[in-house]
């Protein structure tokens, strides 16, 4: 397969970098091999209406493996996720001389239907502003604590799809999300907008309860723990887990790392949510807004090839200027 004068074979080595390409399930190799072949001979066809593929920029190629920008959804909003294929599940990488045909990337078939089927996660870290003081003030009496912990027990009843993990003056939350497989009847079910919804809520409690303000700051990725449920709660009632790999909230720590050295350097103002620009660019935001144009500051982030930035804004400006 893939021996006509027209076809370009790319080594591992010399996959495109930066450049967009289809990404496919080896199963298509001979179908699509053909296709391109009717259409050197100029017959009628269109080597896209084969199989299912999915759109990707490789970003590096490392030894064993290629870290890529996988984008499930570009149709309905702008969903980019950072991704690594390990190099043996890679079968060939072509393109075509003289056609305006994307490279294919080819890949073991187990590999690209896990990629679709499995499932990825939405995380948020909240903090409440002002804690040591409201401490060394006798502010955070039990009763407060406790309504608090009432009024977040009612709040994570009313939204059943995502988990909240609570200290009292901080919280984790998380929710999974499907990139949707259509020979599979899955859907598409990302649905990063109502994190502001909830975290615009968050605050409305601590101020009401505690008298504190809070900031958010937020990611989205890969989960390695799919085909699980959010939270795993032992039968002894005394170890839960996140059911996620610790990188996503090592993600976090470093964009709030990279807010506090920026609000000490006075690089930009205290904002009310600090957003990864993955997620943030995936917001279905009303065209006019602009959000590209945005405030932004770079942070070094853990799983990304390259500069990565963080946005900032409030609940109340990204809320009102939702698509």
């Amino acid at each position: 397969m893939f021996n006509h004068k027209n076809i370009k074979k790319y080594s591992f080595d010399t996959i495109p970098i930066n450049e967009e390409c289809s990404l496919m399930s080896k199963i298509f190799m001979k179908e699509y091999d053909k296709a391109l072949v009717n259409m050197f001979k100029g017959a009628n066809c269109n080597p896209y209406e084969v199989g299912h593929a999915g759109c990707v920029q490789a970003r590096q190629i490392n030894k064993n493996s290629i870290d890529l920008s996988w984008y499930p959804n570009t149709s309905t909003r702008f969903h980019e996720v950072s991704i690594s294929i390990p190099k043996d599940k890679v079968k060939i990488c072509i393109g075509c001389y003289g056609y305006n045909i994307r490279p294919h990337i080819f890949v073991d078939h187990g590999w690209f239907e896990q990629l679709y089927t499995r499932e990825y996660s939405v995380f948020a870290l909240i903090d409440a502003i002002g804690v040591k003081n409201a401490i060394r003030n006798n502010l955070l009496t039990k009763k407060k604590l406790l309504l608090l912990r009432d009024k977040l027990d009612s709040l994570a009843k009313k939204y059943k799809n995502i988990s909240f993990i609570s200290f009292a003056d901080s919280l984790i939350l998380k929710s999974n999300w499907s990139a949707g497989y259509f020979p599979k009847s899955m859907k598409y079910s990302y649905k990063p907008e109502i994190f502001l919804k909830i975290i615009k809520e968050i605050a409305a409690i601590y101020s009401k309860v505690l008298g504190l303000e809070m900031y958010a700051v937020l990611t989205q990725g890969s989960n390695e723990y799919y085909d699980e449920p959010m939270l795993h709660i032992s039968n002894s009632q005394n170890h839960i887990c996140l059911n996620s790999l610790g990188i996503a909230f090592a993600e976090l720590l470093a964009i709030e790392r990279s807010v506090k050295e920026a609000l000490k350097k006075e690089i930009h103002p205290p904002a009310q949510v600090y957003m990864d620009e993955q997620y943030y660019i995936s917001l279905n935001m009303k065209y006019e807004f602009g959000k590209t144009s945005k405030p932004k500051n770079v942070y070094e982030a853990i799983m990304k090839t390259g500069v990565s930035y963080y946005f900032y804004s409030s609940c109340d400006e990204l809320l009102s200027n939702l698509r």
